[in-house]
């Protein structure tokens, strides 16, 4: 099936649009930007200059992927989340003169296959989020998430683990430097870091 781009949405020809992906309108493309196969992209969201997005991802309304962002497999990003590429953003130089693109580093953002960012999360860059992470709605993440790691606040703080289904983790048995936790939904035993764990809040 061919991707279904809105003719509302403006999709650069330099961009890369994968088999079954749904543009819908007032989102922007820009050139170099990779989509994979069966994503969604919602309305007015923006994917900046050479952005990698995997198969299977959900961009909800309104969302903001800058330069430097990769989003593998299977990611979620909630209404309005943006993710950032300037840890020290500004418009103009010391001596005054406008800003250039040889003026600042690009920061980097990976989003792990599975990760699930809430409603109005934002981002710094140089972080890390986790295979099947969870980002609680409007938390401010300034540092890397575990895999299966659940994240909330401003800025975000570790409380939990997460399953794939998106349910807590309970505490199971100790196996020298890690815990094996169980799903307390589907029942589902994930190994994670003993360290971690006895940092849940």
């Amino acid at each position: 099936m061919k991707a279904l781009i809105h003719a509302a949405a403006e999709v650069s020809v330099q961009a890369t649009i994968g088999e079954g992906t749904r543009i819908w309108h007032q989102a922007q493309v820009r050139g170099g930007a990779r989509i994979g196969r069966n994503c969604i992209i919602g309305k007015g969201v923006y994917i900046d200059i050479d952005v990698v997005i995997g198969d299977n991802v959900k961009i909800q309304n309104g969302c903001y992927v800058f330069h430097g962002v990769s989003l593998e497999d299977g990611v979620f990003l909630g209404p309005g989340v943006i993710l950032t590429n300037d840890k020290v953003p500004r418009a103009i130089n010391p001596d005054g003169s406008l800003k250039s693109n040889a003026d600042w580093v690009v920061g980097k953002i990976l989003v792990k296959r599975g990760a699930s960012l809430g409603a109005g999360a934002v981002v710094l860059p140089d972080v890390t989020i986790g295979m099947f992470a969870m980002v609680g709605a409007g938390a401010v993440v300034t540092k890397d998430v575990s895999d299966y790691g659940l994240v909330v606040g401003n800025p975000a703080r570790f409380i939990g683990f997460v399953c794939p289904c998106g349910a807590r983790l309970n505490k199971g048995e100790i196996l020298g430097d890690e815990v094996r936790a169980s799903c307390s939904q589907c029942g589902t035993e994930i190994r994670v870091p003993l360290a971690l764990w006895r940092r849940v809040i």
